[in-house]
C-alpha cells in the first residue's frame, strides 16, 4: 500500500511539474531559478515572464497558488494579481515599480515590479508580500541583475 501511495504521489508531482511553464527559449531554467532565488527569493515571491504582446507565460518562479494571490495594487484602493500586471506590461512594455502596506496583516508589505527585459522581446512581472518584501524599485534592480546572470538578458 505504501509503495502505491509513493508512486501516485510521484506521478502527481511529475504531472504538476509538466504543467508549469519551463523557461524562455535558450534559457536554462535551473540557472534562472537560482538567479531569481538569490535576487528576491522568498516563499511569497512570484516572477512571471512572457513575450511582448503575449499573455502566454514562458516562465514562473514559485507555484501557481503563490502567483494567483490577489493583493493591494499599491496604485489605488483596488487589488490585483501578478498575472494582470504581466498582461498590462506585455501590452505596453512600460516598467512599473510600486510598494505599499499589505492588507493581509500589520507590518507586512507588498512590492510589485514589471517591465521589459533588456535586449529581448520579453517582459516580466514580479510580486513579493510579507514582512521582508522588497520595495518595487529594489525588486526591479535585483531582477535586472538576475536576468543578466541567467543569460535571459543580453545587455551588460
Amino acid at each position: 500500500m505504501r509503495a502505491s501511495v509513493t508512486v501516485l504521489l510521484t506521478a502527481s508531482l511529475m504531472a504538476l511539474a509538466a504543467c508549469a511553464p519551463d523557461a524562455p527559449p535558450g534559457v536554462n531554467r535551473e540557472d534562472l531559478d537560482a538567479a531569481v532565488s538569490r535576487a528576491i527569493g522568498d516563499p511569497t515571491t512570484c516572477v512571471l515572464i512572457a513575450g511582448v504582446g503575449s499573455s502566454r507565460v514562458l516562465y514562473r518562479y514559485n507555484t501557481a497558488t503563490a502567483c494567483d494571490r490577489e493583493l493591494p495594487d499599491c496604485d489605488g484602493p483596488g487589488a490585483t494579481k501578478v498575472g494582470k500586471l504581466l498582461e498590462a506590461t506585455a501590452r505596453d512594455r512600460q516598467p512599473r515599480t510600486l510598494s505599499c502596506d499589505s492588507a493581509v496583516a500589520p507590518g507586512r508589505g507588498v512590492g510589485w515590479a514589471s517591465g521589459p527585459i533588456a535586449g529581448t522581446d520579453l517582459v516580466y512581472a514580479a510580486m513579493m508580500e510579507g514582512e521582508r518584501a522588497f520595495p518595487g524599485r529594489m525588486m526591479a534592480d535585483r531582477l535586472a541583475g538576475a536576468f543578466r546572470r541567467a543569460k535571459v538578458s543580453s545587455q551588460p
